[in-house]
């Protein structure tokens, strides 16, 4: 299923990497211990709201994680998974890697925002492989966070280059996790992952529903009280 030529798709005011990013970022709980998965869930770690407490876990052996650096600030003993520089917010720690999968693995981390390649219609979620040798597949931690983080979000583009639909009705890559993610993120729409299906609770300035369906292989209800999502200039 490819991108269908609508006037209104094309006219839509899709969000940057770093405003897709805030949206999300804006929806963190207070208090919640939270990791951010390798790619768009890192940037996020800068737009966490300043009057809001919350912890940032790394898998590499951090919480704490505070934003990255300014340029030529970075103090390379401190990256976060994606090997990108970060600070630490006051009362961080720090500590051996196999601590940091044990509180995954213990059920101690809240929220863990992930890439996708794919995300499903009842949630499922692929996002280490796509079977392409020039790409090697990248496991890393995320099959353990799928499945010990109390709650998953996906952040992903909503479409590939190719103009197909990432979010589809089945996978059709490796999947990391069945049914785990329950919301998910993209450059057009915050959508809910329900029972009763995928839920719209947001689209970008000049979307219409149909437009957002046409590159969406599940069917998509539009939420009473949606809004427009609309981040600031980033």
């Amino acid at each position: 299923m490819a991108v269908q030529e609508i006037g209104g798709l094309e006219a839509a005011q899709k969000l940057s990497r770093r405003q897709l990013s805030w949206r999300a970022a804006q929806e963190i709980d207070e208090g919640l211990y939270v990791n951010l998965g390798i790619g768009l869930p890192t940037l996020c770690t800068n737009f966490i709201p300043a009057d809001r407490e919350v912890v940032l876990h790394s898998e590499n052996g951090i919480l704490g994680a505070g934003p990255n650096p300014p340029k030529g600030e970075e103090d390379k003993d401190l990256i976060n998974a994606s090997k990108e520089y970060i600070t630490l917010v006051p009362g961080a720690s720090v500590f051996v890697h196999s601590d940091a999968f044990a509180m995954i693995r213990g059920g101690h981390i809240d929220l863990a925002l992930l890439g996708a390649f794919e995300v499903s219609a009842t949630g499922d979620l692929a996002n280490w492989t796509t079977g392409d040798p020039k790409f090697p597949p990248g496991v890393g931690g995320a099959m353990d966070l799928a499945a010990g983080a109390r709650a998953v979000w996906a952040l992903t583009q909503h479409t590939t280059k190719t103009g197909a639909p990432k979010i589809v009705e089945k996978c059709s890559y490796p999947l990391t996790s069945a049914g785990a993610v329950t919301k998910i993120f993209t450059d057009l729409a915050v959508i809910d992952v329900t029972p009763a299906g995928l839920v719209v609770r947001e689209m970008v300035a000049g979307l219409s529903l149909a437009d957002l369906q046409s590159v969406t292989e599940p069917k998509l209800t539009l939420a009473d009280d949606w809004q427009v999502l609309a981040p600031p200039a980033l």
